[in-house]
C-alpha cells in the first residue's frame, strides 16, 4: 500500500522544521529560496499532497471561491463556467459551484456559501439583493455581480455595455429597412433587459418607429419558441425579431420556420451573445459578441484585488463588444 506522506516526513527528509514546510505551502515568501528548492524538491520525490483544511487552518484562507448561476442550460452560462474555472486553477482557487432555483438568491444558498467558507462569491444570472450581500459581507465575504448590476448596491460589477449594444443592433436594422419589430426579452426587471430595452426604443423612437412589441421571458430554447409562434400569428407585419439571448434566438429560429415562414426573407432574427453552436449550418445568427474572456479576466482581477485588500472600494466596470453578421437578417439589396 502506498504511504501518504505528512509535511513532518518532508521536513526530517529536506532538514528543516515542518513549520517551515508549512510556510513554504502556505505561500509565505519568508523562506530562503535554497530551502524552498530543496522543500519542494522533497515534496515531489515522495508525492506530497499538502492537506488543504490544514493550510486554511494555518493561512486562514480557504482558497475557494462561490459562483452562483441560475440558467447552467443556456450555452453562454456553461461557457462562463468553463472560463471561470481556467482563469482561477492556476491561481490555487477553487469553484463552489451553486445553482440557484429562484431569481434572487436564497438565504439557503449563502448558507452553503458560509458552511464552505468561501472568501469570495460570484453571482452571474441571479439577483444579489441588498440583504444577501450584507450578511456576506458580515462574513468578510467579496461579492462581485457578472454581467449584470443592482443600482445601490455595495459591490463590483463586471458587463457588457448592452444600452451601447441594443442602439448599435436597432441602428443596423433599421438601416436594412426594417420597420416593424419585437424584442423577446429575458426577466424584464434585470439591469440587462431594462438596458438592451432602453437603447433599442431610442434608436426606434429618433427615427419615429413606433411599431415594436415587447415579449418577456426567460433565457431559455422554449421561452423563444412559444413567443415566436404567438408572435407570428398575431402579427403578420413583424419583420424583425430582436432577442435577448442566443438560445431564445435559436428556439425563434425553429418557430418561424415551422409555420412556413423563411429566414431572413420574411423574417430577420438577432441574438445576443455568441454563443458557440452558432457555427453550426442551421443557426447561421446575427448577433452581439460580448467580450466574455476579457469580462472573466476583469472579474477575478477585482475578486483577487478586494480578497487580499478589504478596503477595496467596490468598481463598475463595464466593457464593449461588437457585432456579428451572418445570415439572418434581410440586407438592403
Amino acid at each position: 500500500m502506498k504511504k501518504n506522506y505528512t509535511s513532518q516526513d518532508v521536513a526530517e527528509v529536506a532538514g528543516v522544521s515542518q513549520s517551515t514546510v508549512s510556510r513554504v505551502f502556505a505561500g509565505n515568501t519568508n523562506v530562503s529560496d535554497k530551502k524552498r528548492k530543496k522543500i519542494l524538491e522533497v515534496a515531489e520525490q515522495l508525492d506530497y499532497k499538502p492537506n488543504a483544511q490544514a493550510r486554511s487552518l494555518i493561512t486562514r484562507k480557504t482558497m475557494m471561491v462561490g459562483i452562483i448561476m441560475r440558467n447552467m442550460r443556456d450555452p453562454f452560462y456553461s461557457a462562463v463556467l468553463e472560463i471561470f474555472h481556467t482563469r482561477l486553477s492556476p491561481l490555487g482557487y477553487q469553484l463552489i459551484f451553486i445553482n440557484s432555483e429562484n431569481e434572487e438568491i436564497q438565504e439557503s444558498e449563502i448558507a452553503k456559501l458560509l458552511e464552505y467558507n468561501v472568501e469570495g462569491v460570484i453571482v452571474t444570472d441571479a439577483l444579489l439583493s441588498p440583504a444577501a450581500a450584507k450578511k456576506l459581507k458580515r462574513y468578510d465575504i467579496v461579492s462581485i455581480l457578472f454581467n449584470r448590476y443592482t443600482e445601490n448596491l455595495d459591490s463590483s460589477a463586471v458587463y457588457c455595455d448592452n444600452y451601447l449594444a441594443a442602439k448599435q443592433i436597432a441602428t443596423y436594422l433599421v438601416e436594412q429597412g426594417h420597420k416593424s419589430f419585437a424584442f423577446i426579452s429575458g426577466p424584464a426587471h434585470t439591469s440587462t433587459t431594462i438596458d438592451r430595452l432602453k437603447g433599442f426604443k431610442e434608436v426606434l423612437n429618433e427615427r419615429n418607429i413606433t411599431d415594436l412589441i415587447i415579449e418577456s421571458g426567460t433565457y431559455t430554447y422554449e421561452s423563444g419558441f412559444k413567443a415566436a409562434q404567438e408572435l407570428v400569428m398575431r402579427n403578420k407585419n413583424i419583420d424583425c425579431i430582436f432577442c435577448g439571448s442566443d438560445i431564445i434566438a435559436l428556439g425563434v429560429m425553429d418557430a418561424v420556420r415551422l409555420v412556413g415562414l423563411k429566414i431572413p426573407e420574411d423574417i430577420s432574427v438577432v441574438g445576443f451573445d455568441n454563443i458557440r453552436m452558432l457555427g453550426w449550418v442551421p443557426y447561421p445568427l446575427t448577433t452581439w459578441e460580448q467580450p466574455l474572456e476579457d469580462m472573466v479576466t476583469s472579474t477575478v482581477d477585482l475578486l483577487i484585488k478586494e480578497i487580499n485588500d478589504k478596503n477595496a472600494k467596490p468598481q463598475v466596470i463595464v466593457m464593449k463588444g461588437h457585432l456579428v453578421i451572418r445570415n439572418t437578417v434581410k440586407t438592403k439589396s
